[in-house]
């Protein structure tokens, strides 16, 4: 937990967050008060106002959805929600990719939780994580319901 902000040009404690329980708009306005460097003001006054507004469904939802924004990471999902598992070694055989760049992509859906990897070596097996599956769906279904 941050128990200060500093001014990232100074690296002068505007406000101390330990003392205190200030709510976001508190901070806002005691920052305004400060007034001692207007860059860090306006940088912690856009930071917190993002994240009142942003819930957690959008926070999950973009995170899922970057991890999805390249066509092999989508090809990777469509061919594991067809069927329970695969090898990335087989993967390797389809795809006209080094074995590298595959495993950075298995790493971003990995790190997403929309897919899940076990390893029995010398092969790592990989499935999706059908709860997150779900979730990315629900989610996905809601926004486009809008």
């Amino acid at each position: 937990m941050v128990s200060s902000l500093e001014c990232p040009h100074s690296g002068q404690v505007m406000i101390d967050l330990s003392c205190t329980n200030l709510i976001a708009c508190d901070i806002i306005k005691e920052l305004r008060k400060i007034q001692k460097c207007c860059k860090f003001v306006r940088y912690i006054t856009n930071i917190v106002k993002k994240e009142e507004v942003l819930t957690m469904d959008q926070k999950i939802l973009a995170r899922f959805a970057k991890a999805m924004g390249h066509p092999i990471r989508m090809y990777v999902l469509e061919l594991l929600s067809k069927q329970t598992c695969c090898y990335s070694g087989d993967l390797t055989e389809v795809l006209p990719i080094a074995k590298s760049t595959l495993s950075q992509h298995l790493k971003e859906l990995k790190d997403a939780g929309l897919i899940q990897g076990e390893t029995e070596a010398p092969k790592i097996k990989y499935c999706l994580n059908q709860e997150n599956w779900k979730l990315a769906q629900q989610l996905f279904d809601r926004l486009f319901k809008r």
